[in-house]
């Protein structure tokens, strides 16, 4: 089993990168409109503290999870709206409080965590490795939403990878949610990462291929740019296919984001 201490490292880094962001905002600022429909500032980072909350609760109360994984399902279009609206109506320094101390508590309950757990969630049961990963992908997506709100540009690091790996092994999810088949040839993954080095996933004989930035990438898969906007291409109509649908998180199919132009 992978060792989760470097995903967990940078968990934490990405964190604190986005808490150096919001932590000195005005009000005014908090309640900034972002890229997502209806989500202030405010709403992003409810969103993250409350997402961090049921992932803590996964770790340390499978029961009483599962009583609120039967919330969600109940109600899939409207739950985590509803969960970011309450965060968002607290006072800002409030909110940031709540979000610094819930992310803090999550660390430290999945490095204490066994090796080998398996922790229940809203898709498959997550590893502490992946629980992490998921929490990294969420924080530098409404990240983006929140540097685009702000007009701040963002330095990619190589944190970046992990949001890829979720992007490709999300590949046939991302199918199955708007209940398409998903391909069953192989698909060989080529990214630049920010450092120049190239990140590869897939057989390096599959004829299906795509290739990009790896921010370009992550972009795509959090649907934080449309696909006209990005350097990412694709060979091969499975390839092309997925690119058009690619989502890296769980749930219902996004929306996405207009072009530029569109916008």
């Amino acid at each position: 089993m992978s060792d989760p201490t470097v995903v967990l490292d940078d968990l934490r880094s990405e964190s604190d990168e986005l808490d150096r962001l919001v932590g000195e905002l005005s009000a005014d600022d908090w309640a900034r409109p972002t890229p997502a429909p209806r989500w202030s500032i405010a709403h992003q980072i409810a969103h993250l503290a409350w997402t961090d909350a049921a992932a803590l609760l996964a770790v340390t109360d499978a029961e009483a999870f599962a009583v609120e994984t039967e919330k969600a399902f109940a109600a899939p279009y409207s739950f985590v709206d509803e969960g970011a609206e309450q965060g968002a109506a607290q006072p800002p320094a409030e909110l940031l409080a709540r979000w610094r101390e819930g992310r803090e508590q999550l660390q430290k309950a999945l490095r204490a965590a066994p090796a080998g757990s398996r922790f229940p969630w809203y898709g498959p049961p997550m590893s502490v490795a992946s629980t992490a990963t998921g929490r990294l992908m969420e924080t530098w997506a409404h990240g983006q939403d929140i540097a685009d709100a702000l007009g701040a540009v963002r330095e990619p690091t190589d944190r970046l990878r992990h949001v890829a790996y979720i992007g490709v092994r999300a590949r046939d999810y991302a199918f199955g949610v708007r209940s398409l088949t998903p391909p069953t040839a192989p698909i060989r993954v080529e990214l630049t990462a920010p450092g120049g080095e190239m990140w590869t996933y897939g057989p390096a004989e599959a004829e299906q291929k795509v290739s990009g930035p790896a921010l370009d990438f992550c972009l795509l898969v959090t649907q934080r740019a449309n696909r006209a906007d990005l350097a990412v291409r694709a060979e091969g109509e499975d390839a092309d296919r997925w690119l058009d649908i690619a989502q890296a998180f769980a749930g219902p199919a996004g929306p996405g984001r207009a072009p530029k132009e569109a916008r």
